[in-house]
């Protein structure tokens, strides 16, 4: 990308009814647009951050076994009425709308009861299982107050992954599975250190489940741990029980705000029961399939993400879901020609800024975008046959040749 081409601008002034930092942020440097409370739209910048952290998860994920689809966002309400979920005293923020032609559709908020109807297509004996399917889709929740910027949306995007398998212990084999997966993909997103495995309320057939949870002044819940964070405990669910349960005293516990950025839960036959998905098993029985589901929400994350490692300047993003690794100025003519060679030669690794402003503005925007590494080419550091390279993390930088940066690149 050069700047001079792209249509969006940085700004040095958000709406006043934007509180959150991550989204006045994201506007500011022109990654996202504010469509209306809790709805926004993903510019190129932004875009590409989504897409980075999209394709951390989808490659975890495959590495567990996972086949990728794609469902609807429109959902026939039969398989919703089956399990009594369509009825908005049991899910109250559904989008829904009536058909012209008679009947209603809502807007997924997840997808469970679509994803059970479509594998009675496709199971039907033992010898089909275990399967394990997921997608990234956008879901749709009608919030009451929608806050927090891209924390807490009406319209967004999240993986979500299904399990089918025999029995439960088959399915605890791959809930631990799910469990490793999703260390390597917080450690991978940058938030390996802050975000924890966390007990949680398990519903109707587990006794917990668990949520992932990252460490955030802003975060919406409250988590309590020990010292060494092996045990993490949502206050929603803290109790005497729940503490003897898992061996920690409450005077052992100290708290703190916290973001969920996803969670795991096992189903049971809560869905496959009323939605008739069954097999044969090896004696020639009829079973109900055993399943889980295991989410992350992908635009949630990327806000988590924002607030956590953002500083005064503006955003500040992680190497491994960075839009672009480079961003590349050029001063005088042979540093423009410098700098627009190398952005040539690498338009994925590199943001070239060739605007036609002042060095000082360019450098502000450049701490703003976050990208990880400034680099400057200027008649100054090619007197010495150089070029100035700068982390955005922390400030430092260091001189290298041309040649060395090509080779780094």
């Amino acid at each position: 990308m050069k700047l001079s081409q792209s249509f969006t601008k940085t700004l040095r002034e958000v709406s006043q009814d934007e509180t959150a930092k991550n989204a006045q942020l994201l506007i500011k440097a022109g990654y996202i647009n504010k469509e209306m409370a809790g709805v926004y739209s993903y510019l190129p910048l932004g875009l590409r951050v989504l897409n980075r952290i999209t394709e951390i998860i989808r490659q975890e994920i495959n590495a567990i076994d996972g086949q990728e689809i794609q469902m609807t966002a429109l959902q026939n309400a039969g398989p919703w009425q089956k399990t009594g979920r369509f009825d908005d005293q049991v899910i109250d923020v559904w989008f829904k709308t009536p058909l012209k032609s008679g009947g209603e559709l809502g807007l997924a908020p997840t997808h469970e009861e679509p994803i059970t109807n479509l594998l009675r297509k496709y199971i039907s004996s033992y010898k089909d299982l275990p399967l394990f399917v997921y997608q990234f889709q956008t879901k749709f929740r009608n919030e009451l107050r929608a806050k927090s910027g891209i924390l807490r949306t009406r319209e967004f995007l999240m993986k979500d992954l299904y399990s089918f398998t025999t029995d439960e212990a088959s399915h605890q084999a791959y809930y631990q599975k799910v469990e490793q997966a999703y260390a390597k993909i917080y450690q991978r997103l940058g938030l390996g250190d802050c975000t924890f495995k966390t007990f949680a309320s398990g519903g109707a057939f587990s006794k917990y489940s668990h949520e992932y949870q990252t460490l955030l002044p802003v975060g919406e819940d409250t988590v309590y741990f020990n010292a060494d964070k092996s045990v993490v405990i949502n206050e929603e669910v803290l109790n005497d029980a729940v503490l003897q349960d898992l061996g920690v005293e409450h005077s052992e516990l100290q708290s703190a705000r916290a973001a969920e950025v996803g969670n795991i839960f096992t189903l049971g036959h809560k869905f496959s029961a009323p939605l008739e998905l069954s097999f044969t098993d090896q004696t020639g029985q009829r079973q109900n399939v055993y399943m889980g589901c295991y989410g992350i929400g992908v635009s949630r994350v990327m806000g988590v993400i924002v607030e956590k490692f953002a500083d005064e300047k503006g955003l500040v993003w992680p190497e491994n879901i960075a839009p672009y690794q480079y961003y590349v100025v050029g001063i005088g003519e042979q540093g423009e020609k410098i700098a627009a060679e190398l952005h040539q030669q690498n338009p994925e690794l590199i943001l070239l800024d060739d605007r036609d402003l002042r060095p000082g503005q360019k450098f502000t925007d450049s701490e703003l975008l976050g990208i990880p590494y400034r680099v400057v080419i200027s008649d100054k550091t090619l007197a010495n046959h150089q070029l100035e390279i700068t982390s955005r993390q922390n400030g430092t930088t260091n001189w290298l040749t041309i040649e060395d940066f090509k080779s780094k690149l």
